[in-house]
């Protein structure tokens, strides 16, 4: 059924979704033809969220989270940070995931089952020995180790998003980041650092009423900003 919080018509541009379910001869005007929808949610997902919820002003169920994801992704991004333990998230996945079929409690108490046609991702920057145990990582057939960039990789995501964010991309003050920043440092070289930094100079340019660009300057002021010694 169309959410349009979370759906997206896939039909005429036109036409909004009720008109063209109307004109396409639907009887039910909540039936709309979508595009896979995709739902991200992090460290707000609660046990609660995965279950039918009951507005006893209107009366209806509103249908938890998964099953607005039906057909298309459900990305549960910072996995291991929420509030309730992550193998008590985890049991909650273990049927669904087996039997590809889910099993929901109305507010009379019965069970309704509705399909599980979802794909499932974990996201999370946590050692998994820590979160889940051999028996569930079975469940989850592909696993992505995501490393960090080679140095022409960093070099380039950062090149895209100076252009993206119209920050002067210059290779000298390229050079001046990785040696003093960096190497000096001994700091990594992590995916997210070439995108959050131009952000940071983009910022601090505004407040100086100067020109946005990869400077000595800017990038000494963007990275005593953004990088904290844990050391």
């Amino acid at each position: 059924m169309y959410d349009p919080v979370t759906h997206q018509a896939a039909g005429r541009e036109d036409k909004s979704p009720r008109e063209a379910a109307y004109s396409a001869g639907g009887t039910d005007l909540r039936w709309v033809r979508c595009r896979r929808p995709t739902i991200i949610v992090g460290g707000e997902l609660t046990l609660d969220m995965l279950e039918l919820l009951y507005d006893p002003v209107s009366r209806t169920h509103e249908a938890p989270l998964q099953m607005k994801a039906n057909g298309g992704a459900f990305l549960i991004d910072d996995f291991g940070r929420q509030r309730v333990h992550p193998r008590e998230m985890l049991n909650r996945w273990v049927l669904p995931l087996e039997r590809r079929v889910d099993y929901l409690a109305l507010m009379e108490g019965k069970k309704i089952e509705v399909p599980f046609d979802v794909l499932v991702i974990f996201s999370t920057n946590l050692a998994p020995r820590d979160l889940v145990d051999e028996a569930f990582l079975r469940r989850i057939r592909h696993k992505i180790a995501v490393g960090d960039p080679t140095p022409e990789q960093f070099r380039e995501i950062m090149v895209r998003a100076c252009q993206s964010r119209q920050v002067q991309f210059d290779d000298a003050g390229y050079d001046y980041m990785i040696r003093e920043h960096y190497t000096k440092m001994e700091r990594p070289l992590r995916a997210v650092h070439p995108r959050d930094l131009p952000d940071q100079i983009l910022d601090i340019a505004r407040y100086l009423d100067v020109r946005s660009a990869l400077t000595p300057e800017l990038i000494d002021r963007a990275c005593r900003s953004y990088f904290v010694d844990l050391r």
